[in-house]
């Protein structure tokens, strides 16, 4: 009987393992959302698109090749573009504006992206600094948008409704964040923290990925040109 129940665990095993394997190549690439990765990057963009090649065009990548998941969301390349994540593509590397150092050209950047492919989603939460952000632009409108960079240095639109579930907060420029005695770093490493909760629920969280997946996932890695500015 022993004998019996590992050769079915067996079995269970390798028809579990077939079928993802099936279903990766089904869905021309993309991987399932699951258990909490230990890679999240500082910068991330979300795009509402299921078209790795034209984000790629949008973004005008230069001298691209296929890049592991793994290797390419650490940020170390100029852009690293994902295999679609149930109608998103994720965005990272060293080539994504800093709102602290130029929030104007952040602007530039997600508008122009955003008339190219539709809605575009930029989100940042520094675990060290507690600089912070979230922006969401469609059709080249900023809807919403909120970065501090030890002030706040931009606020445009009206709160979501997540972020007002969320509880996070959004000072107006001069106004000073309010005090979160619970957390070390006060409200701005409180806001930080919830960026990823944000972003679960606006798109999704790039973390939040089955680190335990057996068939490896392959993006985009490329240089990044300067965007023209509007």
């Amino acid at each position: 009987m022993l004998a019996l129940g590992v050769g079915m665990i067996v079995f269970l095993v390798i028809f579990v393992l077939h079928r993802r394997a099936r279903a990766m190549q089904a869905g021309g690439g993309s991987f399932p959302l699951g258990a909490e990765s230990a890679h999240r990057p500082a910068l991330w963009l979300a795009l509402r698109s299921s078209n790795s090649i034209a984000v790629q065009a949008a973004l005008g990548i230069g001298q691209p090749r296929p890049c592991p998941w793994s290797e390419g969301i650490t940020g170390k390349y100029d852009f690293f573009i994902s295999p679609p994540v149930s109608d998103w593509i994720i965005v990272t590397g060293s080539g994504l504006p800093h709102p602290g150092q130029d929030v104007d050209d952040c602007f530039h950047f997600l508008v122009r992206l955003s008339r190219e492919v539709g809605q575009v989603q930029f989100f940042m939460a520094d675990p060290i600094l507690h600089h912070h952000a979230w922006v969401r632009v469609e059709n080249g409108v900023v809807g919403r948008a909120y970065a501090w960079v030890n002030e706040t240095v931009w606020n445009q639109g009206q709160k979501s409704l997540a972020e007002v579930e969320l509880n996070m907060e959004s000072p107006g420029y001069g106004e000073s964040p309010g005090r979160d005695h619970g957390t070390a770093g006060g409200s701005a490493a409180a806001n930080a923290k919830k960026v990823p909760a944000l972003a679960a629920r606006w798109s999704f969280d790039p973390a939040a990925l089955d680190q335990n997946w057996q068939v490896p996932v392959t993006g985009i890695v490329g240089n990044s040109p300067r965007f023209c500015r509007d």
